[in-house]
């Protein structure tokens, strides 16, 4: 009987990928990482990342926050309506069509679909899909309260893969100061997709899939749905450096996802307070992303060109650069001996001893330190730096 229970769980669970939103968020995974490299290529002559880097992290990034909110949300009950699933996957899916993920946090698309909801109830609006019959359902009730709980959850999930992640892949973007000299922003644009296992009531799903498993609480029918949410971003970072700026940003997505988690939860007494919960996240998302973008988009750069040295602006993978520990950020002063102030010196620099290359380096607090490796045959002509000019 358990093993019957387990084919039947695993079947369901299989069901996930029939879901549309994962197939476009691939693609369109694919196709940020096609017009990043071309970008790349074009301004520095070479890729900085793999092309496949986000269609390969679409997942992986996110897979433990799947696992965490699925325990979470199948331990404690939330049981989100099955129709309101329905509407919220247009919305994702048409979020995610656009291709501008400053407004890709699932905060977004769960409040709009939670008031389409609402309105399709209000007006008496019904919509017939695949033999499914969308229609909508009133939010001033309990229906809103694990909507608003699963809406902090993924708000928390959204901050920490950003912390985590969001450095690690951002790109370097040519740009031009004020003055007309050449300086670096960095950009992640990201889509995350998190499967995350949750309680639907009623039996829709057996309707038409009866072998989809089921239980059953008191005299009602509830159904598991593995259901794909995506996580959009887009950023840019200028005035600080990016290993610093995204961590930083991360931190405030996931401490207003708990405050927005919490006041959710207090819904089960008043659900008055789910609903404003959820404007709540809204709002403070809204406020992180405008303050964030404002303060990046002031002062001065901080990757641009230094008097003296040369500033590093990107290290490729897998080069000699990355071997010696270089950072972005770091300015180059000396080169096997010899001081540099550009390119061309660099390069002619490191030709005095094409066998062993020796590297001082002002590091982010300004402090020298020595960096040296072994040169190996036309390692000299790729030292894996992308450089300010």
């Amino acid at each position: 009987m358990v093993q019957e229970i387990l084919i039947e769980l695993a079947k369901g669970i299989g069901r996930f990928f029939l879901h549309p939103a994962v197939y476009i968020t691939l693609l369109f995974s694919v196709l940020i990482g096609y017009f990043r490299v071309k970008r790349e290529r074009k301004q520095f002559r070479a890729r900085i990342l793999w092309g496949w880097t986000e269609a390969k992290h679409f997942l992986l990034d996110g897979y433990v926050w799947a696992i965490i909110i699925s325990v979470i949300s199948v331990a404690i009950g939330l049981v989100i309506p099955s129709t309101w699933l329905m509407v919220y996957s247009v919305w994702m899916i048409l979020f995610v069509l656009l291709f501008m993920y400053q407004v890709g946090s699932a905060i977004y698309a769960i409040a709009i679909a939670a008031a389409t909801f609402y309105i399709m109830f209000f007006y008496d609006w019904s919509y017939e899909i695949f033999s499914w019959e969308i229609v909508g359902q009133d939010i001033d009730g309990q229906v809103i309260v694990p909507i608003a709980i699963l809406a902090g959850l993924l708000l928390i999930a959204e901050g920490f893969i950003i912390q985590k992640h969001g450095a690690t892949n951002a790109s370097p973007r040519l740009v031009k100061t004020a003055r007309g000299s050449e300086a670096m922003e960095y950009v992640t644009k990201r889509l995350w997709l998190l499967p995350i296992l949750l309680v639907i009531p009623g039996d829709v799903i057996h309707t038409y899939l009866p072998f989809w498993p089921q239980f059953t609480l008191g005299e009602s029918t509830f159904s598991l749905v593995l259901f794909p949410f995506v996580i959009g971003f887009q950023q840019k970072s200028r005035h600080s450096l990016a290993e610093n700026f995204f961590p930083m940003y991360g931190k405030k997505v996931w401490q207003l996802g708990i405050i927005v988690t919490v006041v959710a939860a207090v819904g089960y007494i008043e659900p008055l307070i789910s609903l404003i919960a959820l404007a709540l996240g809204v709002i403070g998302r809204l406020v992180i992303s405008f303050v964030e973008y404002r303060r990046e988009r002031n002062g001065s750069f901080a990757v641009s060109p230094q008097s003296n040295g040369v500033m590093i602006a990107g290290v490729l993978s897998d080069s000699p650069a990355e071997k010696m520990g270089l950072k972005i950020g770091e300015c180059i002063v000396k080169v096997n001996g010899q001081k540099v102030t550009d390119e061309q010196e660099l390069y002619e620099a490191v030709q005095i001893n094409a066998a062993h290359c020796r590297l001082e380096v002002l590091d982010h607090n300004g402090e020298l330190r020595l960096r040296q490796h072994v040169l190996f045959r036309h390692d000299h002509y790729r030292l894996g730096l992308i450089l300010v000019r």
